[in-house]
């Protein structure tokens, strides 16, 4: 593809409705704060209503991992996941978008001490992240204090990709692809901070079962890779908008030692622990629209499928 059919692609009719939905997401992220959380959550109730797919995968990974809730306290969860996930919506928006000084002074990142040991050793360091509703907001939060790198996966439309790349662009480094471990080795070489979120499902291939809030769940094993090539430090961060919306805080935990121990699956279960202990300090506020238990020995998406 020359320069000019490359700078005219992205007018292809396959991109009207991307374009339109990024326009009007733009011109919300012009309102007030307040008035954007509100138009959020009714995006997230509106979301309850019509993504019937959707709402049963949360359903089913309520049920799995909080047997504890009966039947109207789930559904109640349900509808708060949606909630937090239409209002991160727009939350993505002002990452890429607003300037900071119209978000709320309210911002706070505990556990500072436990990311200047680790950067002290000078090898680097991996920080775990988890795809929380507030994940971009997080990430520009974050990089008010420290730059930092991220690993990341291509959107499969390439104008979304685009677009993803430049709004990160704003207050991440270096976007590393999540297959290129050189990239990520030299950026570690060089004292940088790589983000790096392992909770999602991709099946067997590198992978190993793990619990995740008492589920086997495939698990990659990549991490236990990437800190054993640099010896890098490894440690969590947790990030959530605080329950009155007056604010965001992020937490750093300590460095997750012994890592790696050698045993896949120990490695696996751990890093599952410290993902679980940040999404505990508010569930809804996770993803959970994603399938996270897709694979399974009786079969792809068998834990949810419907009867």
């Amino acid at each position: 593809m020359n320069q000019a059919d490359s700078r005219y692609r992205f007018l292809h009719p396959r991109y009207w409705l991307t374009w339109v939905s990024l326009s009007l997401l733009w011109l919300v992220c012009q309102l007030p704060y307040r008035l954007q959380l509100g138009i959020g959550a009714l995006i997230g109730k509106l979301l309850y209503h019509l993504a019937r797919q959707r709402r049963h995968v949360v359903r089913v990974n309520a049920r799995l991992c909080f047997p504890e809730l009966n039947d109207a306290e789930r559904e109640a969860f349900v509808r708060r996941v949606f909630h937090h996930n239409g209002i991160g919506i727009l939350e993505t928006a002002m990452a890429w978008w607003l300037p900071l000084q119209k978000l709320p002074a309210k911002r706070e990142l505990k556990g500072r001490e436990h990311l200047e040991a680790a950067l002290a050793q000078g090898k680097g360091v991996i920080l775990l992240g988890a795809h929380f509703s507030t994940l971009d907001l997080g990430g520009l939060l974050f990089a008010e204090h420290y730059e930092v790198d991220a690993m990341y996966r291509p959107h499969n439309n390439a104008l979304m990709d685009k677009v993803i790349r430049n709004g990160r662009s704003r207050y991440f480094g270096q976007a590393i692809e999540r297959s290129d471990i050189r990239s990520v080795i030299r950026a570690l070489r060089r004292n940088r901070i790589v983000w790096y979120a392992p909770d999602q499902d991709f099946g067997l291939k590198q992978s190993v079962y793990a619990p995740f809030f008492g589920v086997p769940a495939a698990t990659i094993t990549a991490t236990s890779r990437m800190v054993k090539l640099n010896g890098s430090p490894i440690l969590m961060l947790a990030q959530q908008r605080l329950p009155d919306d007056s604010g965001y805080e992020l937490e750093l935990f300590p460095v997750i030692e012994p890592f790696p121990t050698g045993d896949e699956v120990a490695d696996a279960a751990r890093i599952n622990a410290e993902l679980e202990r940040a999404i505990r300090k508010d569930p809804a506020q996770y993803m959970w629209v994603h399938r996270r238990f897709k694979t399974h020995p009786k079969g792809k998406n068998y834990l949810y499928q419907q009867h």
